[in-house]
Order: structure tokens, then sequence, then C-alpha cells
């Protein structure tokens, strides 16, 4: 059955056309550096938002129109399937990413969910034989059904740590069968809401036991995916455990698992953070723990997780700097995280709304592109920490000196003389390189 029946494969058309199905930057054959496009880019489609989400807002019931939406229970998981994989092959996507309830209904128990599971596993391997598009990441949700209330391995009951891990484990199972070159930890309720009925110390060990043992089990049955925890720090919890990735990090360092885990990190959650999404994504690679990115953007005017899709190209550009530093995102990808509108209602509004990111995340890796290669940036930050290459700053940095030495050297000046930021010049030459872009285009 065929879902998107007036929409024919995207193509690139260059920026000159008006053809609304049709990529204006985004080129994936197109080098950049020593990579194409689509192997920089390594975009994905999130499965939660493309076909299960019903665009629902804390404000108000769903509005998308689907026509896979007239059936139900597993002829509707199946139908998804279907849909999905005519998606892919027409956006020409190389990745996807799901939530084990993505994908088919829960069961009345376990063992239903299991068998569930295991029939829209089957048929989407079988799809994936005779399709580019390979599985970049899957999760288990630990978060949406009311059992986990008061969290999953931080949650007070040991039988709901039990039942999260036996889905953490069916979870691996799947990724394995499916060939995911990534595995998912999203801690949506692993949190608290007060001090006043938590044991912060046992819910953090219990995180990190299951985390080990999530590893532990990978390895016995020769899962190796790249292995990520993905921050949020709040919805729904008012204190979530992995807050951002500096607290992310902290946790990993403290509990020996940083060596098995690297961040998939969101734009929206870094906004949420208090954070730019450049902010994180620099933590994390100055650390060796950029793993993979949630592609999208929060509204500057709301206080939740709007989850739209990546337009602001400001971001995009600041964003493929620090993946072009980090020699790109290895196993990892650009995954749309992201939902259109609940305006945007009708099913080719979904290809409008991946063609917007990927195009404008292309226009970001040229431009980074450009600026690396003037050194622009680099010129700067080498210009402004200079003191640090010669004299006392080489010896501070070089770990030749003391307090003694440094006393001594501090009393000997006359005076420091600082030189400006220059921060209004370095934005006037960032935009000159946007406008620049669009002009040569």
């Amino acid at each position: 059955m065929t879902y998107f029946t007036n929409i024919n494969k995207i193509n690139y058309e260059g920026p000159k056309s008006t053809n609304p199905f049709a990529f204006k930057f985004y080129n994936p054959n197109e080098k950049i550096g020593d990579k194409t496009m689509e192997e920089y880019l390594r975009f994905g489609v999130a499965y939660w938002h493309t076909f299960t989400a019903d665009l629902s807002d804390p404000f108000g019931t769903g509005t998308a129109e689907r026509p896979w939406d007239k059936f139900s229970g597993m002829d509707l998981a199946k139908a998804r399937v279907e849909a999905a994989f005519e998606f892919f092959e027409k956006l020409g996507v190389p990745y996807f990413c799901f939530h084990d309830v993505d994908i088919t209904p829960e069961g009345s128990n376990l063992r239903e969910t299991y068998k569930n599971l295991d029939a829209i596993v089957a048929m989407m391997k079988d799809y994936m034989k005779d399709s580019k598009t390979k599985l970049l990441w899957n999760t288990a949700n630990n978060f949406s059904h009311p059992r986990f209330v008061h969290g999953a391995a931080s949650s007070n009951h040991a039988d709901v740590f039990a039942y999260s891990a036996a889905k953490i484990k069916k979870g691996l199972e799947i990724g394995k069968e499916l060939g995911a070159e990534n595995y998912v930890f999203w801690g949506g309720r692993e949190g608290y809401e007060t001090l006043l009925n938590t044991d912060m110390k046992l819910e953090m060990d219990n995180i990190a036991r299951l985390f080990h043992l999530a590893v532990d089990y990978a390895k016995g049955i020769g899962f190796d995916a790249q292995f990520l925890i993905e921050p949020k720090p709040k919805e729904p919890t008012s204190h979530q455990y992995d807050f951002d990735v500096a607290s992310g990090y902290a946790f990993l360092q403290n509990y020996d698992l940083q060596d098995h885990f690297k961040f998939n990190i969101e734009a929206n959650h870094a906004t949420l953070a208090g954070h730019t999404f450049e902010h994180e994504l620099r933590y994390a690679r100055i650390n060796g723990m950029l793993g993979s990115v949630d592609a999208n953007q929060g509204h500057p005017l709301l206080g939740w997780d709007t989850d739209e899709f990546p337009s602001d190209l400001y971001s995009t550009t600041l964003a493929m700097y620090e993946i072009i530093k980090n020699g790109g995102l290895g196993k990892g990808g650009l995954n749309f995280d992201a939902k259109v509108r609940r305006g945007s209602f009708e099913p080719e509004d979904l290809f409008h709304g991946h063609i917007a990111g990927m195009d404008s995340f292309a226009v970001g890796l040229k431009i980074a592109q450009k600026l690396i290669d003037d050194k622009v940036l680099d010129g700067v930050v080498e210009g402004r920490y200079k003191t640090y290459t010669e004299g006392i700053g080489l010896d501070i940095v070089q770990g030749n000196t003391d307090l003694k030495k440094l006393e001594d050297y501090a009393l000997s000046l006359s005076e420091i003389k600082h030189e400006s930021g220059k921060l209004e010049r370095i934005k006037t030459t960032f935009n000159q390189y946007l406008l620049t872009f669009y002009a040569g285009e």
C-alpha cells in the first residue's frame, strides 16, 4: 500500500528551485572536506514524532491526519512500518530511530509485548534488506506508562526496576537484531519532585547499577553499539539526574561508566538547561564524549520542549562547527527528534519539516567548514590566549611553576594590560560568512 501517493522522491535541485518538495542546499553527494554531506550529517528520522505522534500538546488533542490511522492494534503497527519505509525511501534518509512502544502496542503483560515486538522487528528486518535506511539507534520507553510514575531505574519499587531492566534487555536484543549503531538511555522519569520523600543516593546508585548490567549484557550477546545518555533538565520531574552534559559526565565518572557511554545531545534540551546547543556540544567534544545529536530547536517564547524542526542557521552553523571539530559523529548521527507544528497536520507537512531541517544543517555544514578552513574563530581564540604560549603563561600550562613563583611574578607587575574581546567584530565577520554563502549560492 502507498501512503504518500502524491509525493515523489525528494531530490537536490539547488537554491534557485521553487519546488517545495526538493532540497535547496542538501546535496548528499557533495563533498565537504573529506566526506560527502550524507556521510557527515547522517540524518535520521524519529519514528515517534513522524509516524506515531498525533500532534497533541499540553492544551489540546491531536490534529494529525495520517492515512495509516484507519487501522488499529497490530494492523496499525504494521501499516506504520509500511509508511515509514516509503517515507525513508522518498526522503533518501540513511537512518531512523525508535522507542519500543513507538513500533508496537504494549500487550496485557510483558510476554505479550515481547510477542508484538518480535512480529514488528521481523517485519522491519525484512524491509531493511532492500532499503538503504539503517537503524541509528533504538531505546526502551521507560517513562510513559503509569508503572513508571515514580521513575524506572530510580523508582522506589524494586519490581519497577526489574521491569525496566527487562525492557532494556529486550531493547538490546532488538538493537543487535536490526544492526543498530547506537543504543540510547533517556531517563524520562529518572529524577524526583522533592527531597522530602527521596533517597537520592539509592536512586542514583540504582541507575548506575542498571547501566552496568546493560553494559555487561550487551557484551555478552556481542552487541557492539555505542551507548548514549541523553540529558534533559526538566519535564517531567523537577530535578532530573541527567540535567546536562556536565552533570551527566560527572555521574559517569563517579560510577566508572565513562568508558562505556557518550552523549546524545538534543538542542531543545540544551535550551531548557539554560545552555546553548553549541555549549553542550563543546562540553561533550572537549571531553571526548560527543556521540550523537537529536536535531531540533525550542521556541524562545515557550518554556517547554517544543521540538521544532531546526531552521536557525546560526545554531546549525555553530553546531556543525563543533561536529566538524569532533571529526564527525562516528557511529552517531543527526536524528530529527522534531515534530511539525500542530497546525501542520497534513501528511505532506512531514516532508516539508524534514526538508527544512536537512537544508538548514547542510547550510550549517558548508559555512562551518569555511570558517574552519579560513581559521576565522581559531585565529580569534589563539590570539586571545597568546599569553599562555610564552613566559609565565607557558610555565602555568606546562606545570613548571608554583604559588611562590607566581606570587614573585605578580609582585613584579606594574600593570596588567588587556585587549578588547572584539565580540561585535567577531559577530559581524560571522554574519559576513553567512551572507557571503547566500551570495555565492
